[in-house]
């Protein structure tokens, strides 16, 4: 029996998909989460599967997918250079009222680029711990370098919509002023659907885009319960209220699909990581037949 496939969203949904969102509604109730959304493109079927996803959510740090392309896009227009080399400094300037900060050390990820303070990096270094350890200060760096029109416009060109850029991370006088970087599930995975499928700039950019989103080191989420040969491309994102993780997911002998899971929490709420693997597993067993869905 062929493994059941997704549907198009404008479609009457068939049973296992019916069986998808009970499950993710019981989740939801279960895990405590005020919200999870989900959304989903099938490159095999062309299909979709989709849940809340529509609504906006505070980004925290898959927007730095958004800024990965904006980065590509300055190389794209020979503005910039993989290789070209940045002044590691920690001082930017707030969305909200232009007076500086930094981005503390014990707040960020990684050390690595605190550590070249005073120093030169790669754009490309900086890039790749901007994605896989989720550099908060390489984000600043590049979005400084690049500029946040250049980021929206970008994706404006490219005809991606739901995601919504307006500051650097780690800002908290413009968080205050209510200024954040915001997406949804669908914005989210037509971002990522057009790397994947090379469609942004050529396809040797979006190709190293995709290199540096394999490159991901936190894998709490969408590849903690598949099966080992299953490959993942993607970013995480988690601050006090939200935890998402949003990727490619390329099983075994089988055309990728897309995801993107953004979910809500009250701040002492504990098991986002395990949740969002969850709903990661429930939508792998759909598209691979691995398991018959029940309603949960």
């Amino acid at each position: 029996m062929p493994a059941p496939t997704l549907q198009r969203h404008d479609t009457p949904a068939p049973t296992k998909l019916d069986a998808l969102h009970h499950r993710l509604d019981a989740l939801e109730r279960s895990a405590g989460a005020r919200n999870i959304a989900v959304a989903v493109y099938d490159t095999a079927t062309h299909g979709s599967f989709r849940r809340h996803a529509d609504r906006w959510f505070h980004a925290a740090s898959t927007i730095k997918v958004a800024i990965l392309l904006g980065v590509y896009a300055s190389i794209h227009h020979g503005w910039l250079l993989p290789r070209s080399r940045l002044h590691v400094r920690n001082r930017f300037f707030s969305a909200a009222d232009g007076e500086p900060f930094r981005v503390a050390a014990d707040r960020d990820a990684n050390a690595e680029v605190h550590a070249a303070t005073g120093k030169m990096m790669r754009v490309s270094e900086l890039a790749l711990h901007m994605i896989a350890t989720s550099s908060n200060l390489a984000t600043n760096l590049l979005l400084d370098l690049v500029g946040l029109e250049t980021v929206q416009r970008s994706l404006d060109e490219l005809g991606i919509d739901g995601i919504d850029v307006r500051r650097g991370v780690e800002d908290e006088r413009a968080f205050e002023h209510g200024i954040n970087n915001r997406v949804t599930a669908d914005g989210l995975v037509q971002l990522l659907r057009t790397i994947a499928e090379g469609r942004a700039f050529s396809d040797e950019l979006s190709q190293e885009m995709l290199a540096i989103l394999h490159a991901q080191e936190f894998k709490n989420g969408i590849p903690a319960r598949l099966p080992r040969a299953v490959r993942v491309a993607h970013k995480t994102g988690e601050i006090s209220t939200v935890a998402h993780d949003a990727g490619v997911v390329y099983p075994p002998g089988r055309a990728p699909y897309v995801i993107a899971i953004l979910t809500e929490w009250a701040p002492e709420a504990a098991g986002r990581s395990a949740t969002i693997a969850e709903v990661s597993h429930a939508v792998y067993e759909l598209l691979t037949g691995t398991e018959e869905l029940v309603d949960g």
